[in-house]
């Protein structure tokens, strides 16, 4: 590597670090203005560090049979954590990585390159835009972890996004979003409302003391038109070093509670992370 480690350098939206994990040959932590963005271990692409990853991939694995290949959509690259995860998991998959920053993917595939024949295209371009123009039906799922720092983009809140989403999914696709709140979950039950507004069935993933109101954490968004069969994904998410909870019908409905739906008009980004809820080095 020819620049100094760790790699530092200013990109579109940010200074983007590359720094090594010593525990770690090959793996990489990449952070955006002081905020954890991504881990990728080039060796062995199947560990998944972040608990928000970890639960991203127990959907991957759980919603349709291991192996199969499948047509994901990304929202958002980082360091192409999870479309590595596929790539391994699911050869044969054909994935699309939408990212914003093209400093920040151009970044990436220089100092962390994709193997050869992964399947994973990459497009710099913003992802409600993309969406929008995307042919319908295109995608088996669609994996949304956008962050402008660590907010998500007001534009990508709205019921107007999730029906471009839901437009570009297969009829037994799968969104999943990446967002981030704390108590008393403005934000995360207004995304909720929002997606009910257009998919049929939806299902939460957070760690109990995020959802009791403790503090603020990631959640993972789970939506469809089929039903979903959450007990393998309970069985998994409870078995982690941080066990999260599956939250789903009854329950799900109750924490919504009579939060509203987002439109363009009256959107606004996800809340900001209280001091040092993310940020790192």
């Amino acid at each position: 590597m020819s620049e100094t480690v760790p790699v530092t350098r200013t990109v579109d939206h940010g200074v983007a670090k590359l720094m090594p994990d010593v525990d770690r040959e090959q793996a990489w932590l990449l952070t955006v203005d002081g905020a954890p963005q991504s881990y990728v271990d080039l060796d062995e692409p199947t560990h998944l560090e972040f608990e928000y990853a970890q639960r991203l991939g127990h959907v991957l694995d759980t919603v349709t049979p291991p192996g199969r290949p499948l047509d994901v959509l990304h929202l958002g690259g980082g360091a192409l954590t999870l479309p590595r995860y596929v790539a391994a998991t699911r050869p044969g998959s054909r994935q699309d990585v939408v990212e914003a920053d093209r400093a920040l993917l151009e970044l990436v595939v220089e100092h962390l390159p994709l193997p050869a024949g992964s399947g994973i295209t990459l497009h710099p371009a913003d992802a409600r835009a993309w969406l929008e123009a995307a042919p319908p039906d295109c995608a088996d799922m669609v994996i949304a972890d956008v962050f402008g720092g660590s907010r998500v983009p007001a534009h990508l809140t709205t019921v107007a996004y999730a029906r471009a989403a839901e437009r570009v999914l297969r009829p037994d696709g799968v969104y999943l979003a990446n967002l981030a709140d704390a108590a008393p979950f403005g934000f995360l039950r207004s995304q909720l409302a929002t997606f009910a507004e257009v998919f049929e069935e939806l299902a939460l993933i957070a760690e109990p003391s995020v959802l009791r109101g403790r503090r603020f954490g990631n959640a993972v968004l789970i939506a469809a038109h089929r039903a979903l069969d959450v007990a393998p994904l309970s069985r998994r998410t409870a078995a982690d070093a941080f066990p999260a909870r599956v939250e789903h019908g009854d329950a799900l409905r109750d924490f919504m509670g009579d939060a509203g739906p987002v439109h363009d008009e009256n959107a606004v980004p996800s809340p900001e992370p209280p001091d040092g809820a993310f940020t790192i080095g």
